[in-house]
């Protein structure tokens, strides 16, 4: 499967866009739409590249995600994991108990389980709770 215009529309409402490089929550550099890959202090980009960026990023998760999830998917309930894995990362995909479940046909149980993400640096970021909601209601929205 592909990301659709919607989930690349998730994923950059919650990212937001900056053009400057800084420092997430966490301490990660990030530049354009959360792009991690490479990032320095300093650096500046154009819309343009954050576009291009983020269309890399996504593309290098796709076939994580298409590797890890043997439940078939419809195209809203893939939006909503490739968020879920562009904010996250594929390990945390795949050692996550929303795969686990996914993977063996709970999908109710698993569109729980994104709810539990909601931390960063061990603290509960009302962003990431906002993030999930959004993420597990698109999960559970019948295409």
């Amino acid at each position: 499967m592909r990301t659709s215009q919607r989930g690349l529309n998730l994923i950059k409402s919650f990212e937001g866009l900056r053009l400057q490089a800084y420092q997430d929550s966490v301490g990660v550099w990030t530049i354009g739409y959360g792009t991690t890959r490479g990032v320095k202090t300093g650096m500046s980009i154009s819309k343009e590249q954050a576009e291009r960026m983020l269309l890399n990023d996504v593309q290098r998760f796709e076939p994580e995600v298409q590797r890890m999830i043997t439940a078939p998917l419809n195209q809203n309930q893939w939006d909503a994991l490739m968020s879920f894995t562009y904010n996250l990362g594929a390990g945390n995909l795949e050692s996550s108990t929303l795969r686990r479940l996914l993977n063996v046909g709970d999908y109710s149980g698993a569109a729980e389980q994104f709810l539990r993400w909601n931390k960063a640096g061990g603290k509960v970021l009302s962003g990431l709770t906002r993030r999930r909601e959004a993420e597990r209601a698109l999960f559970l929205e019948a295409v």
